[in-house]
């Protein structure tokens, strides 16, 4: 099923079940064989943060982190938000597996090919 999807997800911990949600969705859609991105956008931008996730386990899913880990070995995209990472005064040396800063354009671009987009 050749195609692409895109997770858009705007919570981190002040919302890890959102958070939680959206990589499993992420994971099923890679699963699915579609060209998989997340656009991490607001408080989700920490999420693209090494060690950020480490404690956020919510009851009945696998760990956040082990979902940010699974995704990005199979392929998945964590884009970026950049202005929203440079708004918070993050580490660009310090981006998880899988992490680009983009600015919106490179979600524009995903998107224009008529692209399914679920957010969070």
């Amino acid at each position: 099923m050749p195609g692409k999807f895109c997770v858009s997800l705007s919570f981190a911990k002040d919302n890890t079940d959102k958070a939680t949600v959206a990589f499993v969705v992420a994971n099923a859609a890679l699963g699915s064989e579609k060209e998989t991105m997340v656009f991490l956008s607001t408080e989700a931008v920490r999420l693209s943060q090494a060690g950020y996730a480490d404690d956020i386990h919510e009851a009945g899913f696998a760990p956040l982190k082990e979902l940010m880990e699974n995704f990005a070995a199979n392929g998945g995209k964590i884009f970026t938000c950049s202005p929203c990472f440079k708004r918070r005064n993050l580490d660009e040396n310090n981006l998880v597996a899988g992490a680009v800063i983009v600015g919106g354009a490179k979600l524009v671009e995903f998107l224009s090919d008529g692209s399914p987009c679920v957010s969070f």
